[in-house]
């Protein structure tokens, strides 16, 4: 007999659920048409009202982009499948480790595994305390809002629940520009070259979501510049992954990199602290496309750093920023 089937007598347990975007199953038109299907569907990514959007979406864009996103994911694609989904697999891991006697898993809020079978198989396990953990630094509507939205809708459809706390935006919390700036300083001193500007990269969002007042430019702001200052050194800001014809924050990386050149920088590294993971948007938009971007410019050495994916600093800081938001669930030592 499962634990769910009689809560009032099940021990308390506890569990967390790592949330990142998403994936494809595969490199393929087929399964990346359907992950764009689902994604470009959410009102909280693309903020138009459906009557006007599903035309393009279905008419437009479902027929055109994802033979290119095919193409991008098939030159990143890892012999553990989508970089994305296997980091999130080692993460989850090593907490598992770091935090015994606590339920860890890990869901994407576009394809597969889903948020909603995470959480069953959570309270399958006996899980009647949760902690959503939507692995977005910064605070957006069109990612940790949406995770949020993901995990309250599949508690909706359940006859018990268990008790919820989310994982607030840690863009400015001492523990993470900790491991940001440990992290990057470990990847800069092991290149082989002394790179003349460092470009932060944070993923682009419509002006529009700014004026509606949506803090994540601010966010991103405000971690560059501690970032900046933990760093001993100079950052350049940018925002890339443009999508449609409204106008996005800027300046953007792809134009940042194509001008580098021409002001004289010829060495540059690059990096991407508003990304837990390495994903398509890290390995093939900034590391192929914006290394061929600024060398055709006239750029001569090029590095993307990594993610914070797994690495040690990581895994502490999300095993101190998880144990802090459990207070009063775990028991006393």
């Amino acid at each position: 007999m499962k634990p769910s089937d009689h809560p009032a007598i099940a021990e308390p347990s506890v569990g967390v659920l790592l949330i990142n975007l998403g994936t494809p199953d595969a490199p393929e038109e087929r399964a990346v048409r359907r992950y764009l299907a689902e994604f470009l569907s959410d009102r909280r990514v693309i903020e138009i009202h459906p009557f006007a959007w599903k035309p393009i979406l279905h008419g437009i864009v479902l027929r055109t982009r994802p033979k290119r996103s095919a193409e991008a994911y098939n030159q990143i694609w890892t012999n553990e499948g989508s970089p994305l989904r296997a980091i999130a697999h080692r993460q989850a891991e090593a907490l598992r480790t770091r935090l015994p006697g606590i339920s860890i898993h890990y869901a994407m809020r576009y394809g597969h595994p889903g948020i909603a079978g995470a959480l069953e198989r959570m309270v399958d396990e006996g899980c009647t305390r949760a902690l959503a953990a939507p692995l977005y630094p910064q605070h957006c509507a069109a990612t940790t809002a949406t995770a949020n939205d993901a995990v309250f809708g599949a508690l909706a459809r359940m006859r018990w629940q268990p008790a919820l706390r989310t994982l607030p935006p840690y863009y400015d919390d001492p523990l993470y520009i900790d491991a940001l700036a440990v992290n990057l300083k470990r990847q800069l001193a092991a290149l082989d070259f002394a790179p003349e500007r460092l470009l932060l990269s944070f993923h682009g969002m419509p002006v529009r979501t700014l004026e509606l007042g949506d803090p994540y430019h601010c966010h991103c702001r405000k971690t560059a510049r501690l970032l900046g200052h933990a760093l001993g050194r100079q950052v350049d800001v940018a925002f890339q992954s443009k999508f449609g014809r409204a106008k996005w924050l800027e300046p953007a990386t792809d134009a940042s990199l194509a001008a580098y050149p021409k002001q004289g920088v010829k060495r540059v590294a690059v990096a991407a602290p508003g990304f837990s993971a390495d994903c398509i948007e890290t390995l093939e938009e900034l590391g192929i496309r914006g290394r061929d971007t600024f060398q055709r410019a006239g750029g001569e050495r090029f590095a993307l750093l990594d993610c914070l994916n797994d690495s040690p600093e990581s895994v502490a800081m999300l095993t101190r920023l998880i144990t802090r938001e459990l207070a009063g669930w775990l028991p006393r030592s």
